[in-house]
Formats: structure tokens, sequence, C-alpha cells
């Protein structure tokens, strides 16, 4: 019984140590703003399911975190590094939509600073109230063999729709809310005075992004907002921060699927039938992580969009 009982403290204890994420840099992109670049790989028992990009301003009150990531320990992280830079509190979170790589995190800063605003698109917080964080929670869980145990979903309780700003501490944080975009819970947020824009995943950089809720079409009209906003630092939802020459990059690939499963299914080809013709078209993109597993999901997902279209 003994045996057994110290065999639990160190399973326990190994859990513990597996849960817990190492330091990433918080790289300083503007006067007040910094963005932790995570990896670009899916979440996995290596990288213990952090793989998307934290941000936080450090305003004259406190600070505002924006998508502190995957769970409770990567939450930890992120707070670890704030702590680096600044003693001031927590004042608002803002989460960028609804995919729980992005948001559950939420529950190391509503443990640190129960008055912290959490803040997201109303339909972000419907669906997480349906069951959506559940699911969220069930998933990263299993794809990281359990690094993730012990997060809970703190929903954001407080809405943010298209053209609201949030001003404190002397920053002002401007959401732009493009309808049916990646996962049609997304908000965009420009930081105005540190001339900073957080694209969520409507933007990324060097690696496919996840079609299965987005619209091409929507999400392209997205990255055309984006381009037209005045910032100089643009921080897409995975991949490094860079100027707008990355939402024009991204909004290629898009633009090109869709226009090219579009045509190919007008002349009546099939998703497998046409996809050599596509990858002709995508070779800029070849080396992007996760490439050759999900460019044949997104022409399927292309010509599903192009076939409804061809019926509104």
């Amino acid at each position: 019984m003994k045996f057994i009982s110290i065999l639990l403290l160190l399973l326990s204890q190994s859990v513990v140590l597996a849960a817990e994420i190492p330091d990433y840099p918080a790289e300083k992109i503007s006067a007040n703003s910094y963005v932790i670049h995570g990896p670009l790989q899916f979440p996995d028992e290596k990288n213990q399911g952090f793989m998307n990009n934290p941000g936080f301003v450090i305003t004259n009150n406190g600070v505002v975190v924006i998508d502190p990531g995957s769970s409770v320990y990567t939450g930890n992280m992120v707070l670890r590094q704030i702590r680096q830079l600044t003693s001031k509190p927590v004042t608002h979170v803002l989460n960028t939509h609804i995919h729980g790589d992005h948001w559950l995190g939420n529950q190391a800063f509503a443990e640190a600073f129960p008055d912290a605003v959490i803040m997201a698109h109303p339909d972000m917080i419907a669906r997480a109230k349906k069951g959506d964080a559940a699911k969220w929670i069930e998933l990263l869980a299993r794809l990281t063999k359990g690094a993730t145990n012990g997060t809970k979903a703190v929903i954001p309780e407080t809405a943010v729709e298209d053209a609201y700003e949030l001003k404190t501490g002397g920053i002002s944080f401007k959401i732009y809310a493009p309808a049916k975009a990646h996962s049609k819970t997304d908000v965009m947020i420009h930081v105005v005075e540190e001339s900073v824009l957080f694209l969520g995943d409507n933007v990324l950089s060097g690696r496919l992004p996840s079609m299965d809720d987005a619209s091409f079409r929507g999400n392209a009209k997205a990255c055309a907002i984006a381009i037209e906003i005045p910032a100089k630092q643009f921080v897409p939802g995975h991949g490094k921060t860079s100027d707008v020459s990355i939402v024009k990059q991204f909004k290629q690939y898009i633009e090109t699927v869709y226009s090219q499963a579009s045509q190919h299914y007008n002349a009546g080809l099939s998703d497998f039938e046409m996809k050599p013709q596509i990858l002709k078209k995508l070779t800029a993109f070849h080396h992007w992580v996760g490439f050759h597993d999900d460019v044949g999901r997104h022409i399927s997902l292309a010509v599903l969009e192009a076939e409804a279209a061809a019926f509104e």
C-alpha cells in the first residue's frame, strides 16, 4: 500500500513537471507592445499545446493581454514574461476567436487577477458556453497526451463587436470584427498609438491555417480590411510578426486556392483532379508547415464553398 502511494505521488509530480511550459522570450515590437512567438507545429506532447503568439501591451494603468495561449501552463508562462518587464496588474484579456489554442490560458490570468476583464466576440462567448470550450479542453489534452490537464475554461464575459474601442491607460484598442472570416467569431485588434495590429488567425505566416470553420471569401475580405489599417507591425496568429507583406502573402494563398478551385469546379473537375494544377500555383507556400498535409483538404473545402456560392 505504501509503495502504491509513493508511485501515485511520483506520477502526479511527473504530470506537473510535464505541464511546465519553458520560458519563451517576449519580443518587443513597439514602445509598449510585446509578442511571444510560439512554435509553428500543431499541438503535441513536445510543445505541450503551446503554438500561438500571445501578446501584451503595457499601459499607464496596467497590462492588456491578447490571446494567452492553450492552457493554464501557457498562461502562467506568459505571466512570467510580463513580470520580467513590469509589476503592473493585468487589467484586460482579449481573445481573438473560439479556437482554444488561443484562449484557454485565460485561467492563469483570472486566477492571478480576479478583477481583470476578459473580452471576446459575442459569438465566441456563445459558442464556448454551448460546448466548444469543453471540446477544446478535451482535444488539447488528447493531442498533448495530458500535458494540458488541469486547465479549466474561463470563458470571456464581456462582448466586443466591430468598431468597439477599449481605451485604458492612455492606449486605444480598436476592434475590427470581419464577418465569416477564419472562425466566424473573429476580432482583430488595432493598438492605435503603438501602430500594431493583432490579426488572430485571420492571417498566418509560415504555416497553413485550419479552414474547417472558415470562409475563403470572408477570410480574404478580412485580409483586405487589415491591409487598409494604418499599422506598422502585424502580428499573425501563428508565425513571425512583420509588416503588411505577411497579410498580402496570406491573402494570396487564400484567394489562389479559392479562385482556382472555383474555376476548376466550374469546368467539371473534382477536387482530386484539380489538385495537381492548383499545387503549381502555390509553389511559394510549399515550405510552409502543414502544407502537404492540409492543402488537399483546403481545396476540397474551397470546392464546397464554390458550390454553395453557385446557389446564392
